[in-house]
């Protein structure tokens, strides 16, 4: 298969003053060479950006809306495509990579009929002398920095309502996967959209990078990423007044009470902390287990983690692939080092499965007796691994749970008591309380508190992140200025 080399950039196709080597973890083989943007294709996307503003912004939303269903029906057509291009800048398995397809037509679909649900509205006037409306118009030009751990997932999450908006958009994917976003940015360019209204580039380069930030021309400033990340991007940021929109870290506790369903929570922990090989913001870390249930439930996870299977076959049913590259490989292993070392107890995994030779796989793993000093504990892991807690009284189990740097995304509760499930909801500072089950969907909230992000993905109020209010006031024939006294 031919992969996609080129940036999209004004309306074009174009190769920049770099090149990056992109390799499938799963192979550590070359899957191509893309071309990465310098400093020149910076400023150029920038002031192609700026220039398309005055003109997306005040197309009627009805013009929008045709242009995204446009752009919906191309990616409809190439999702084998799509998914292809993830497949292998990924490693992950073919059935995960449907998700990130989907969520890119649910985005485009749903953000399109959503801005038209956005209504002006008017205020009272208390003295009854004046009209007042409230409009939305378009918060300006936005930059989208990407993650690599949902390639196409993170670019629907950002395209659909910025372009629902009229806010040209530059992202910029993870170096490590642009491939699938330049093929995005082939689709853009085959439909004919509007120069500057989507442009896609990617660079290595730190200094580059901090050039879009710094500049004066982005209004909304938005990124799927660490919490590190986003404070350094805010510092850069800081030249200019920018809005911003962020889902950083995250380090998701699981409450397992002595009345769960132990087989429903096996399913969901293990099913989300395998699939992806754990790299999702929201998989279980923390998983505090009752010691009334303990042994049941660690059976439980050890014969789902025995049952896994892992590897790189498009044609087989695979659980778990590679974890992204040689670096995210040997921080996993020193996590579950570090572990073993202080204390806790490897029941499953590990290593690399010994029937494979190559690529970046880490088997699923469970640990259990892990405390709150190992690093796995106080890390967010981004990998296969389950670090099981025994808790015997609920005491201190909120403040366990709350107790995280990098805390604030989401959370998990599994009881069959609901007044028990929603007093732990109300406490645990969390944007997002899983209970019982776990739903994500594009018109659902996502997003964090504190050092896990600002504003959120999916749903009406992502929209809001791209859309700003103006204050439209008239006199009536009977208003009368009075100088006020100062």
């Amino acid at each position: 298969m031919k992969f996609p080399t080129k940036m999209y950039i004004n309306g074009k196709l174009t190769s920049g003053n770099g090149y990056k080597q992109v390799f499938n973890p799963a192979t550590e083989k070359e899957v191509v060479t893309v071309s990465t943007a310098g400093l020149r294709d910076i400023e150029k996307a920038l002031q192609s950006a700026k220039n398309a503003f005055p003109s997306w912004s005040t197309t009627s939303i009805e013009d929008r809306q045709r242009w995204m269903k446009k752009l919906c029906d191309e990616v409809v057509k190439n999702e084998d495509f799509l998914r292809e291009c993830i497949h292998y800048e990924m490693g992950k398995p073919w059935a995960q990579t449907y998700e990130d397809w989907d969520r890119l037509v649910a985005s485009l679909d749903f953000y399109s009929e959503e801005i038209s649900r956005i209504q002006n509205y008017s205020l009272v006037d208390r003295a009854g002398t004046h009209n007042h409306r409230m409009v939305y118009e378009a918060a300006g030009v936005v930059l989208a920095f990407l993650a690599w751990n949902f390639p196409l997932l993170n670019l629907a999450f950002k395209i659909g309502p910025a372009m629902a908006a009229g806010c040209p958009i530059i992202i910029r994917p993870s170096e490590m996967t642009p491939i699938s976003a330049y093929a995005v940015g082939m689709l853009c360019k085959k439909i004919k959209l509007p120069d500057g209204v989507v442009q896609i580039l990617c660079t290595e380069s730190h200094e580059v990078a901090d050039k879009l930030t710094s500049s004066n021309i982005p209004q909304v400033i938005t990124l799927i990423g660490s919490t590190q990340t986003g404070q350094h991007i805010m510092r850069t940021g800081a030249s200019s007044i920018k809005r911003y929109s962020m889902e950083l870290g995250g380090n998701a506790p699981v409450l397992i009470f002595e009345d769960a369903d132990l087989d429903l929570a096996a399913d969901i922990v293990t099913g989300v902390k395998f699939s992806n090989a754990g790299q999702i913001c929201v998989a279980p870390n923390r998983i505090f287990v009752s010691d009334l249930v303990k042994k049941d439930f660690t059976d439980k996870v050890v014969s789902r983690a025995k049952a896994a299977k892992v590897g790189f076959d498009k044609n087989k049913e695979i659980t778990t692939g590679p974890v992204i590259d040689k670096r995210a490989f040997e921080n996993i292993k020193m996590l579950i080092d570090d572990a073993v070392t202080n204390g806790a107890k490897l029941l499953v995994g590990g290593d690399r499965p010994s029937y494979l030779k190559q690529g970046y796989y880490i088997a699923p793993t469970v640990l259990s007796d892990v405390t709150e000093t190992m690093q796995v504990y106080l890390q967010e892991t981004f990998g296969p691994i389950i670090s099981l807690i025994t808790f015997s009284e609920e005491t201190m189990l909120l403040k366990m749970a709350n107790d995280c740097d990098e805390g604030g995304l989401t959370a998990y509760v599994f009881t069959s008591d609901q007044t028990r499930a929603e007093y732990y909801a109300s406490k645990l500072r969390y944007g997002e309380i899983q209970i019982n089950g776990v739903k994500y969907d594009i018109d659902l909230p996502h997003g964090g508190i504190g050092q896990s992000g600002i504003g959120h993905d999916c749903s009406s109020l992502a929209l809001m992140d791209y859309l700003v209010q103006k204050r439209i006031t008239s006199a009536k024939k009977t208003y009368k200025f009075e100088r006020l006294n100062s």
